[in-house]
């Protein structure tokens, strides 16, 4: 006979459900964020391991961050419209139109910073508003409209400048040349001097953004209503949402991030060109699936974005680092990568409703 202790930790393994069973009652949406996550720690490990140590400083990190600030930001405000089971394609055109217009007024213009911030927030803002209103509320097709968006942001950044430049103007470079120490992060260079850690303004804004549209999905009304209109817009609409402005606000704001990212990505380049941007859109979106965003929408998470980004990022680093610097082999690890988290997340889904079924 068992005693009255063993039959109580008997009961006890009884109820605690399995590992199996804890993975199955995980929201879709918690489920491939923890394998973007597992996923960026794996390949960051490889990278430590097979391309030197320099992958093991923090800067090395930093650096990462520093550089994909400005994607960071678009690719959050691109996996908002694509929870809502839209799509905007013109981010990248708004970068570089943003970019552009801010670096003319900047150099040519003799305009100050706080101007230029507002000339940003306004291109983002009108587009957010016409894209918005057109998709919302005039049930056009996203992909065209902002695929015209895109269009016409490309040759309006062309029309505002035709030659790329560095722009000179003191303050702006000052702003630019401005880094954030982080403490107790640095690292001693090949020359044995300490040299310490930091990460530019943009990466600290994009950071912040991060956690800005992490609260606004959890915790507020409006994030529900995201997944709810992306999950199913029937039933959105049953349960009293007004699924026409969701899909205005979500619109609206990938906009405004857009034109945020810009003037992030004009601070990191510190120049005009008509061919800034490339791709960004692109990258954008390949970023947010990476991050569990589902493009049939109610599924997807900020925080596994921000992974997706690093990710992607991650990889591009290993690719250069073994001597593949060719832009197609960029090219072609980002296009398997995409494929093969299409198909994690494809197949996990389809396991997990396999087993709950």
């Amino acid at each position: 006979m068992a005693s009255k202790q063993e039959q109580a930790l008997a009961r006890r393994a009884a109820e605690k459900p399995s590992l199996k069973d804890r993975l199955l009652n995980l929201s879709d949406t918690n489920l491939l964020l923890g394998i973007t996550i597992i996923v960026f720690v794996i390949m960051y490990l490889c990278a430590i391991i097979f391309q030197g140590k320099g992958f093991a400083k923090p800067q090395a990190f930093f650096n990462i961050l520093n550089d994909n600030a400005a994607l960071i930001i678009t690719s959050c405000g691109l996996s908002l419209v694509m929870i809502t089971g839209s799509i905007d394609i013109s981010v990248g055109g708004v970068v570089a139109l943003v970019s552009m217009c801010c670096a003319v007024y900047l150099d040519f213009g003799g305009g100050n910073i706080a101007i230029s911030i507002l000339i940003a927030l306004g291109i983002g803002i009108a587009f957010g508003l016409i894209q918005g209103f057109l998709v919302a509320y005039l049930d056009i097709q996203p992909f065209i409209v902002s695929l015209a968006g895109m269009f016409f942001a490309r040759g309006m950044t062309t029309i505002v400048h035709t030659a790329p430049f560095n722009v000179e103007n003191a303050a702006f470079v000052a702003l630019k040349d401005t880094r954030v120490v982080v403490p107790g992060m640095g690292s001693v260079n090949k020359l044995g001097k300490y040299v310490d850690a930091y990460v530019q303004i943009g990466a600290i804004v994009a950071l912040l953004i991060v956690l800005i549209l992490f609260f606004i999905l959890r915790y507020t009304k409006l994030g529900r209503a995201f997944y709810a209109v992306g999950g199913n817009q029937q039933s959105a609409l049953m349960l009293g949402i007004n699924v026409k402005r969701t899909k205005f606000f979500s619109h609206l704001i990938c906009s405004v991030l857009a034109g945020i990212g810009g003037y992030v990505y004009f601070l990191h380049v510190g120049s005009g060109s008509p061919s800034h941007a490339s791709g960004m859109e692109m990258n954008a979106i390949a970023s947010s699936i990476i991050g569990g965003t589902m493009l049939t929408g109610g599924v997807g998470n900020i925080v596994g974005t921000l992974f997706g980004v690093l990710s992607l990022a991650t990889i591009k680093n290993i690719v250069t680092s073994a001597g593949l610097d060719q832009a197609w082999w960029t090219g072609i690890t980002t296009a398997v990568m995409l494929c093969l988290f299409l198909i994690v997340q494809s197949v996990v889904i389809a396991l997990k409703k396999k087993s709950k079924s």
